[in-house]
C-alpha cells in the first residue's frame, strides 16, 4: 500500500471515529451500532486513532462543531445575521443572485427553532428579520406566525408544504462559490446543513443573470427539481386552433372581403365606411383580439386529442355574425368597455359572468344564492323606475334580478356559461358543482367528487366538458352527462384558484396559491408545462383565441401579459398594448412571470426549453378607465371586441 493510500485510510478513520463521537453524544445507540456493523469499526481503535494520527482534522471538527451548534438555539439568529450583512455588503454584480438564498434560509431557522421546542428564540428571530421578508411573502408569513409549538408544524399546511420540499434556486458558479467559502470559513455548519438540506440549487455557467427589476429576489417551491422542471417545459405541446374555429374566421374574413367589394363598386361609396370594411378585413385574418401586428399571421390548425360534439349550427351563425362584425383594436383605436355595476350586494358578489351578446348577466352570491339579469326580456318589457341592480358604461339601467336560482348550501364562488348560453355551472363552498338550464332557471346536475370548496369553474370552448379548481390542490376535468370526474389533475402544493380553458380544448391551465401556473394535457392528466416567478398566489387566468398566448394575474399588483389583459380590484379598468414596449430578455430554465391584482402591470416571459422564447417587456397602460367606486371581479373580450367588465358598487 503506497503512503497516498494509506493517508486516505487514515482520513476515513478520523472521520469515521467524529462520526461515533456524535452518535454517542446524541444517544442514537441503534443508528451508532449499525453504523459500526456497516462500516466494520470498533469505537476504541477509531478514537485512539483520531488522538495519535497526524492528519487534517477539520471535517471531524466542523462534524463536532455542528453537533454543539445546532443544540444552541442563539447560533440560528447569529449565524443568519451575519450572512445577512455579508451578502449586503457584496459587489451589486453578485447581491442579487445571492439574496435569492436569504429567504430560505429564514424559513428553515424558524422552524428549525420551533421543531426544537425553542419556541422563545423562535419569536425573537422571526420579530428580527420578519420585516426583510414581510412585502415579498407576507401572506406565508401570515400563515407561519400562530406556530407556537413543534406539534404545530404537522398542522400547518404551509409549514408542511417548506418541509416537504426544496426551494428552487439558480445561482452562477461563481455565486455560489463565494457563498460556500464565506460558510466554510465562518464555520457556519448549520446554515450550510440548512442549504444542503432544504434547498435544491442548480449552479449555472457563466456570470451572474442582470438584475431586471429592483426586488428581483423570488425563489419558488415547485415539488419538483430543477431538472423535473426542465423535462416538464420541454414536452412538446399543440397551441393551434381547431378546424371549426379556423373555418369561422375564414367564413368572417371572405364575407368581410366580399362585402367590401360590394361597396368598392358603388361610385359614391362613403370612404368611412370602406375604411372601416378594411379595419374589419385587417383583423379578419387573425384571433388574437384586436392585435393588428398578427393579423397577417395564418392560424395554426389542429385536431383535438379528446372527442369533442359538433357545434350547433344556430351557435355557429351566432359566432360568425359577431366575427363579421368585429373591429379593430390597436393603440389607435381602443375598444368600447361596457361596465356592469351591481348596486346594494352588502359586500356578498362574489363572482359574475356575462354572455358575450351582452343579455345576461349572472352574480354568485355568499348567501348561496345565485341572481340572473335578463336584459333582452327586460327590453321586451316596460321600464320601470324603481331600485336599479345593474348599470353599464352607457348609463341604461336594469331593475332587479329576473331570477333567483337556490340549491347550493354553501357561497357561490364561480359562474360560467355554456358557449351557446344555454347552460350555466356555478361552483361554491358546500364542495359541489352544478348545471343550470337557463331557460327553465332549474338545476339539472349535483357534481360532487371534490372534498372541499370549489374556487372556479369553466366550461370548455365547445362546451360538453368543464373543468373545476378546489382547495383539495386539484383542478378535475368534467363532461356534462358524468356525475364523476374524467380527469384529476394533481401537483399543486396549496389551493388551485383559478382554471382557464385552452382555445382547442386540449389543454387547461391552473394558477394557484403555491404561485405557479401549470398547463395539464386533458388527454393524458400530465403537467406539460411549469411557469414560476409569482411573488403570491395566482388569482386570474386568460387564454389568446389563437391558442399562443397566456395572461395570468396575482394579488401581488402585478400582471403576467401573455397577450392579453386581466382586470384589477383598484376601482379601474385598464387597456395595455401588448404589441409595444422596451425588451430586456433574461434567459432561465422555466418560464416566470410578475402578475397581480393592483396598481401598475408589467409583463415579463423567459425562455422555456423546448419552446419558442419570448422576450421580457416592459408595457404601456393606454388608458386607465376609472369606475366610481366598483372594484373590477370581471373582464373579458366578446368577439366583436367589445370589452365588458363588472362589479359590486360599493
Amino acid at each position: 500500500m503506497n503512503k497516498k493510500q494509506e493517508a486516505v485510510d487514515d482520513r476515513d478513520m478520523v472521520f469515521e471515529s467524529a462520526v461515533l463521537k456524535y452518535l454517542k453524544q446524541k444517544g442514537y445507540k441503534s443508528a451508532e451500532e449499525a453504523f459500526k456493523h456497516e462500516a466494520k469499526v470498533h469505537s476504541s481503535e477509531h478514537m485512539a486513532i483520531h488522538h495519535t494520527l497526524d492528519v487534517d482534522t477539520s471535517v471531524t471538527n466542523q462534524v463536532l462543531f455542528y453537533n454543539s451548534e445546532e443544540n444552541d438555539p442563539n447560533r440560528y439568529k447569529e449565524s443568519y445575521s451575519k450572512l445577512r450583512d455579508w451578502v449586503e455588503s457584496s459587489l451589486d454584480q453578485y447581491k442579487n443572485e445571492l439574496s435569492r438564498i436569504m429567504y430560505p434560509v429564514f424559513i428553515h431557522c424558524f422552524l428549525d427553532l420551533i421543531e426544537k421546542d425553542y419556541v422563545a428564540q423562535a419569536r425573537e428571530f422571526l420579530d428580527s428579520f420578519l420585516p426583510d421578508h414581510q412585502r415579498l411573502h407576507s401572506a406565508e408569513m401570515k400563515k407561519l406566525q400562530g406556530l407556537g409549538a413543534p406539534g404545530h408544524i404537522d398542522t400547518n399546511d404551509q409549514a408542511k408544504i417548506f418541509r416537504r420540499n426544496k426551494f428552487n434556486v439558480k445561482l452562477c458558479h461563481y455565486s455560489f462559490d463565494l457563498l460556500l467559502r464565506f460558510l466554510h470559513n465562518s464555520g457556519f455548519m448549520l446554515l450550510l446543513s440548512i442549504i444542503n438540506e432544504r434547498i435544491s440549487v442548480k449552479v449555472s455557467p457563466g456570470q451572474p443573470e442582470p438584475l431586471v427589476e429592483e426586488d428581483e429576489t423570488v425563489t419558488t417551491i415547485t415539488g419538483k427539481d430543477p431538472a423535473d422542471t426542465s423535462a416538464i417545459n420541454g414536452k412538446e405541446g399543440k397551441w393551434g386552433v381547431l378546424p371549426v374555429q379556423e373555418a369561422l374566421e375564414r367564413k368572417a374574413k371572405e364575407n368581410a372581403e366580399g362585402e367590401d367589394d360590394k361597396e368598392g363598386g358603388k361610385e359614391d361609396g362613403p370612404p368611412a365606411k370602406k375604411t372601416k370594411k378594411d379595419a374589419t378585413k385587417a383583423v379578419g385574418a387573425t384571433a388574437v383580439g384586436g392585435s393588428s401586428s398578427a393579423a397577417s399571421v395564418a392560424l395554426e390548425v389542429i385536431q383535438s386529442d379528446i372527442p369533442l360534439p359538433k357545434l350547433d349550427e344556430k351557435a355557429e351563425q351566432s359566432m360568425l355574425s359577431d366575427l363579421r362584425r368585429r373591429v379593430q383594436v390597436n393603440s389607435a383605436s381602443l375598444p368600447s368597455v361596457c361596465f356592469y355595476s351591481f348596486h346594494n350586494t352588502s359586500n356578498m358578489l362574489n363572482c359574475v359572468a356575462l354572455s358575450s351578446t351582452c343579455g345576461l348577466a349572472v352574480g354568485g352570491f355568499s348567501d348561496s344564492v345565485i341572481k340572473v339579469w335578463d336584459f333582452d326580456a327586460e327590453a321586451k318589457a316596460e321600464p320601470r323606475a324603481d331600485t336599479t341592480s345593474a348599470d353599464d358604461a352607457s348609463g341604461s339601467r336594469s331593475k332587479g334580478p329576473s331570477a333567483r336560482l337556490f340549491a347550493h348550501s354553501g357561497p357561490v364562488f364561480a359562474v360560467d356559461f355554456s358557449p351557446d348560453h344555454a347552460f350555466l355551472f356555478s361552483s361554491a363552498g358546500d364542495n359541489t358543482v352544478r348545471l343550470w338550464n337557463m331557460q327553465l332557471k332549474a338545476n339539472l346536475v349535483c357534481y360532487k367528487g371534490h372534498n372541499y370548496p370549489v374556487w372556479d369553474v369553466r366550461c370548455s370552448p365547445m362546451g360538453y366538458y368543464f373543468a373545476t379548481a378546489s382547495h383539495d390542490r386539484t383542478a378535475r376535468v368534467w363532461t356534462v352527462d358524468n356525475v364523476n370526474p374524467v380527469r384529476i389533475m394533481a401537483g399543486h402544493l396549496a389551493d388551485v384558484d383559478t382554471v382557464q380553458w385552452h382555445p382547442n380544448c386540449n389543454y387547461i391551465a391552473t394558477g394557484s396559491s403555491d404561485k405557479t401556473v401549470r398547463l395539464w394535457d386533458v388527454q393524458g392528466g400530465e403537467c406539460i408545462r411549469l411557469f414560476t416567478g409569482h411573488r403570491s398566489g395566482i388569482y386570474s387566468l386568460a387564454m389568446a383565441p389563437d391558442g399562443r398566448t397566456m395572461a395570468s394575474g396575482s394579488e401581488d399588483g402585478s400582471i403576467m401579459l401573455w397577450d392579453l389583459g386581466s382586470s384589477s380590484a383598484d376601482n379601474s379598468v385598464r387597456l395595455w398594448d401588448v404589441a409595444s414596449g422596451a425588451a430586456s430578455t433574461t434567459g432561465t430554465a422555466d418560464a416566470a412571470a410578475d402578475s397581480t391584482r393592483g396598481n401598475e402591470a408589467t409583463g415579463r416571459s423567459e425562455t422555456v426549453p423546448g419552446a419558442a422564447p419570448n422576450s421580457a417587456t416592459q408595457r404601456a397602460c393606454l388608458k386607465t378607465l376609472s369606475t366610481k367606486s366598483s372594484p373590477v371581479q370581471l373582464v373579458r373580450f366578446t368577439s366583436r371586441n367589445l370589452l365588458l367588465a363588472a362589479g359590486p358598487k360599493l
